[in-house]
């Protein structure tokens, strides 16, 4: 895992283990579960619509935020990177 993804896990997961008022996340994962998904859907929605457009740079910051809610839906469940990590080396032969 690369040293940004590891550094956002960790934030992602003391902020789940420890809230911090004013916290982004923190407040979405109060929501719960439902509105960590919707988020998630949300931004792949972005990334299509962003992904359609001849513009890269809008690409990669709508691929940003759908990798950041993901880690969060991740990390709502006590998974993480390395699971995903894990399961595409099991699917690449």
């Amino acid at each position: 895992m690369s040293d940004v993804l590891q550094a956002l896990q960790a934030t992602i997961d003391e902020r789940r283990d420890h809230p911090r008022e004013g916290s982004y996340t923190c407040r979405l994962l109060a929501e719960g579960r439902s509105r960590v998904l919707q988020k998630v859907g949300e931004e792949a929605v972005e990334v299509v619509l962003a992904g359609a457009m001849a513009d890269d740079g809008q690409f990669i910051y709508e691929s940003a935020d759908l990798v950041y809610h993901l880690m969060v839906a991740l990390a709502e469940r006590g998974l993480g990177w390395q699971d995903i990590e894990a399961e595409l080396k099991r699917r690449f032969r």
